[in-house]
């Protein structure tokens, strides 16, 4: 390992982020064969294979997988060492990714992370919204919000808040059709919902739990369904939270129907040395808390 230099490592460490090396020579602004090139330096330095390519991209092998939990602390002292010391320990600095449900990272991330780094003004965060579970061996994120714990990996788990979901349509599709005043109402509504078979985890089946199995309306995106529902395409399931950017939407039988979930937070077992992620887990916790608790307040 003496011999391999951190621009090397640093290289490895972007191809394994995007699994490509034009990926990875992007962010970088280099040549792919260029980084291709400086990868071979590195397995030949280790006599260690750290990737195998596939049409699907680079994944990295045992050894390579070794190399990138080495890297990453390699990669976290040299932020540390170039910012001089001088951040104050209660500061934040740095870039931090953060990957979420599109649901958290389009109506609670923006204003939460937007009033961490107006504190902090040395912190870049990125807000990766994806509809699907993250993976952070994989490194895609520095953490991650899911509404499921985890059941394997090494990682570490912090319950963030919990929220609420009720029945929802726009005044507008209301005043077009007979009331609901009960769940037996509820047939020959068209629903907007998740499409089935593109529902990444248990706890967003909550067409379920109102007795229905396929919308006529479906996306596997939150904004797309809320939007739907805006426009007075049908009924749906929507996250309180979200209301106070949909006006028009009001909730329907929320004493018949009434879901909670939880956001948990989700991070690397091995980040829990490094501080400022510490840190920010701990200001994001706060705030989004909060920020869950103001927006449902205005339901």
């Amino acid at each position: 390992m003496a011999d391999a230099q951190w621009d090397d490592l640093r290289i490895f460490l972007a191809v394994a982020r995007a699994e490509s090396l034009t990926g990875a020579a992007k962010a970088l602004r280099l040549d792919p064969a260029t980084a291709g090139r400086r990868v071979g330096r590195l397995e030949e330095s280790l006599d260690a294979r750290l990737f195998v390519k596939s049409p699907q991209g680079y994944t990295l092998t045992e050894a390579g997988q070794r190399l990138f939990e080495h890297a990453l602390r390699v990669e976290e002292a040299m932020r540390g060492a170039l910012s001089g010391g001088v951040t104050p320990a209660d500061a934040l600095s740095g870039s931090v990714r953060i990957g979420a449900p599109d649901g958290c990272a389009n109506y609670l991330l923006p204003q939460v992370c937007a009033a961490i780094c107006e504190g902090n003004p040395g912190l870049e965060v990125q807000i990766v919204a994806l509809p699907r579970v993250f993976n952070l061996s994989k490194r895609e994120a520095d953490m991650a919000i899911a509404v499921s714990r985890p059941s394997a990996g090494r990682l570490t788990v912090q319950k963030l808040a919990d929220y609420h979901l009720h029945l929802a349509a726009a005044e507008s599709y209301l005043e077009r059709h007979a009331p609901i005043r009960s769940l037996g109402d509820l047939a020959g509504h068209p629903v907007v919902g998740y499409i089935p078979d593109m529902i990444f985890d248990r706890e967003l089946d909550y067409l379920s739990e109102i007795g229905t199995s396929r919308p006529e309306y479906a996306s596997n995106s939150v904004p797309v369904q809320l939007n739907w529902i805006r426009a007075g395409a049908g009924i749906g399931i929507v996250h309180d939270f979200a209301l106070p950017f949909a006006p028009g939407v009001r909730r329907l039988l929320t004493g018949e129907i009434s879901l909670r979930r939880s956001f948990h937070l989700i991070r690397h077992a091995d980040d829990r040395r490094v501080e400022r992620l510490n840190l920010f887990a701990e200001a994001l916790a706060q705030r989004l808390r909060a920020e869950v608790a103001r927006l449902e307040s205005l339901a």
